[in-house]
């Protein structure tokens, strides 16, 4: 069974009318300054109106603060607001009750410790998001381009709902989904040829490749 695929990132006409057509169940769109993949609120909501109704429109955000937030919802009308930084169970909760929206709660994982923070979150985050910690001297909290030992999933409870990312790419997708049975993937820089620059062919190496696995069963001992 395909998963979920989450295109993160993007910032063109192009790209998301590429992602979409591909199948991308998920397109995200990036609300960070620091990142390369940044976009303003505005641009974003022109560029989500192009597929509105056959894809989620995701509004990825880094502590945010409620005018923020209120502009990014307002201007791009997204399905799911995800969460990147330190926000809390509570400002969690808080956000849901006053948009209405759906959260996906992103955590950086290095060590099965890692994992342990999510329980507070748990009943609270409507899915969760596990990408790799970023390296030494990256500002960006997601998008660097590298992986972690997706072997930890295991020890999640199966009714824990996630999406993996960090450092997926056409190369290591196969392996990624046999190790974790994930039911949903997330790729920014994997389909890159650039920071912030979609390639349409890394693209649908991308999507073969998920395809290529949706046929394979998971290894022994997931529980997904």
């Amino acid at each position: 069974m395909r998963p979920d695929i989450k295109i993160c990132g993007l910032k063109t006409e192009e790209a998301v009318d590429h992602a979409v057509s591909l199948g991308a169940t998920h397109i995200g769109f990036i609300f960070f300054p620091k990142s390369p993949r940044n976009i303003e609120p505005d641009l974003a909501g022109r560029l989500a109106d192009r597929v509105r109704g056959r894809t989620k429109i995701v509004a990825v955000t880094v502590n945010a603060d409620n005018d923020d937030l209120d502009e990014i919802i307002a201007l791009s009308r997204p399905d799911i607001l995800q969460f990147h930084g330190g926000e809390s169970p509570e400002r969690v909760l808080t956000i849901k009750a006053v948009t209405g929206l759906p959260v996906m709660k992103a955590f950086s994982i290095r060590e099965a410790d890692d994992l342990r923070r999510i329980e507070p979150y748990i009943g609270i985050a409507d899915r969760f998001l596990f990408d790799a910690k970023a390296p030494a001297g990256s500002d960006l909290p997601g998008g660097n381009g590298v992986s972690f030992d997706w072997r930890l999933l295991r020890s999640l409870d199966e009714s824990v709902d996630y999406m993996l990312s960090g450092g997926l790419n056409s190369d290591n997708l196969e392996e990624a989904l046999r190790e974790t049975g994930a039911r949903g993937i997330d790729v920014s820089s994997g389909v890159e040829s650039a920071p912030g620059v979609k390639n349409l062919k890394k693209m649908d190496e991308f999507f073969a490749a998920v395809d290529r696995a949706s046929m394979a069963e998971p290894v022994s001992g997931s529980t997904k």
